[in-house]
Order: C-alpha cells, then structure tokens, then sequence
C-alpha cells in the first residue's frame, strides 16, 4: 500500500471517528483503534499514541462549540478532571508493560460495555434534586433546550468521581478518550442530562488524553506520519458532529449508531487479541 492510499484511508476513517466521537462524547479513539490495527496492521502501540492525539483534537473541535452555547458544565468538567487525569497518567505507564493482545482483549470487552450501557440508558425527566457536595461546589447548571432553559441539580458527586478515575485509567491504558465511561458517570451516577454529560465529556477527553500522550511521545510511540491524517480527520469530523448534535432533540439514535458501531469494532479486536494478529 501507498504512503498516499494510506493516508487517504487513515483521513476518511478518521472524519467518521470525530463525527461519531462529537456526536456520542466518547472521543475518536473507538474507532481509531481498530482502523489502524484491524485494517491497517499498525502497532497497537502506535495505534494509541496516534489515538491520544485524535482524542484531544476530537476535544479541542467540538468542545468549544458546546461551550459557546452553553450546553458544557465547565465546573464539573474541571473538578472530574482531577480524578481522571490521575488515573490516565498511571493507565499510559501501566500500558507499555502489558502484552498488546492482552490490550486488545481489554479494549474489545470495554467497547461491549460501553455499547450495552449506551442502550440500557434511556431518556427521563431532568434530575431536581441536589446533594450537599453538589450545593457546595456549585455543580449545580442549566442548559438551552428548544428555546428554554432547563435547569438540573447533581447527585452522588463521590461516586461520579470515582468512576471517573477508573476511566482517566482506562483511557491512559487503552489511549481512548474512555468518553463511555465518562457518560456513565455523569447520566446515571450523577444524574446529569445526556446533553450535559456528552458535551462535558467531549470537553474533558482532551484534558485526559493530554496527560496519557506526554508518556507515548517519551516512548516515542507518537508517529508523525500516522497522526497526522488522523487529527485533520478527526477534527473535522468533531465541528461537523458539534453542529448536528446543537441541533438534536433527541439522543436515542445516537445511542444506537454508537452500539453498533462498536460492537462490530469489539468483535474483531477481541478475535485479533485471542489470535495475537496485533
């Protein structure tokens, strides 16, 4: 294969993995991964850097754009990313001592989880209720809805950030952006509405990623010539998906574009790890 077709089949699958990564606040390494090794043969290793990268460009894209109509809460965004940028520091250390099918394994298994709770969830009434750490730390928002204003309250605040750092682990062991474990936290943990959490997520993937690739790039696991492609992908990719998912009423479909996409992903991961094809 040609440095040129590749870098064409790395740029069109990457616009599809910001797009996705925007729309569902799970960043563009789900399906950045399995481009490359799957389809690819890349190093799994090269695979994550180049996925870090594509995470925080992911962020970067669509981050502002939710920030600008107000949809993000910045403060809880920016008291969770304590945790998760603990947990990805020890994740990437963690990573380069593993066996890359073990990796591989791990990444398929957390993709089926994240599909299966994306479909569990389902769309209800705004939280109102309000903890006392929410209260203290002003965690509390409101966000633009169909013209409105809909005002939500946070719970369980201790809980949502310890699951926060498992994800910052995850995400530094797997060089995702862990945005479904982010989500997770946020809706049904803190009881955060699903635009609130998803754009919050998107703007703290970047954050997260940040501190897992500062290792890749001293392992030199960090490729020019293959992260390149895929954060002009997937940055463009991001700002299309911001602009469509401003404009959604409903986050159903999303969920189920999400499923299915990485269960298929899930699937030949897990097959190549079990194989030791990557």
């Amino acid at each position: 294969m040609s440095v040129f077709v590749f870098t064409l089949i790395v740029l069109a699958g990457s616009y599809l993995a910001g797009l996705l990564g925007s729309l569902t606040g799970l960043g563009g390494g789900v399906v950045i991964i399995p481009l490359l090794t799957v389809l690819l043969n890349v190093d799994i290793h090269y695979a994550i850097g180049a996925s870090l990268v594509s995470v925080i460009a992911t962020s970067s894209g669509s981050a502002a754009a939710y920030v600008k109509e107000g949809i993000t809460n910045i403060r809880i965004g920016m008291f969770l990313e304590i945790a998760t940028t603990i947990g990805a520091f020890f994740g990437a250390m963690l990573a380069l001592h593993l066996q890359t099918s073990f990796i591989a394994i791990l990444f398929g298994v957390i993709l089926i989880f994240s599909a299966f709770m994306s479909l569990k969830k389902k769309d209800t009434q705004v939280n109102q209720q309000k903890s006392q750490w929410a209260e203290k730390l002003k965690l509390n928002g409101t966000y633009p809805d169909n013209g409105q204003t809909v005002t939500y309250g946070v719970r369980k605040v201790g809980g949502g950030f310890a699951m926060m750092a498992f994800a910052g682990l995850i995400s530094g062991l797997l060089g995702i952006g862990s945005g479904s474990l982010k989500v997770v936290a946020m809706d049904s943990i803190m009881r955060i509405p699903f635009k609130v959490s998803t754009t919050t997520s998107n703007f703290m993937i970047g954050v997260t990623a940040a501190a897992s690739a500062v290792v890749y790039l001293q392992r030199g696991y960090i490729n020019p010539e293959i992260s390149m492609p895929v954060v002009v992908g997937v940055l463009l990719g991001a700002l299309t998906g911001s602009k469509i998912l401003v404009h959604t009423s409903s986050s159903q479909w999303l969920r189920w574009v999400f499923a299915i996409v990485v269960t298929f992903l899930a699937v030949q991961m897990i097959y190549n790890g079990i194989h030791q094809k990557v």
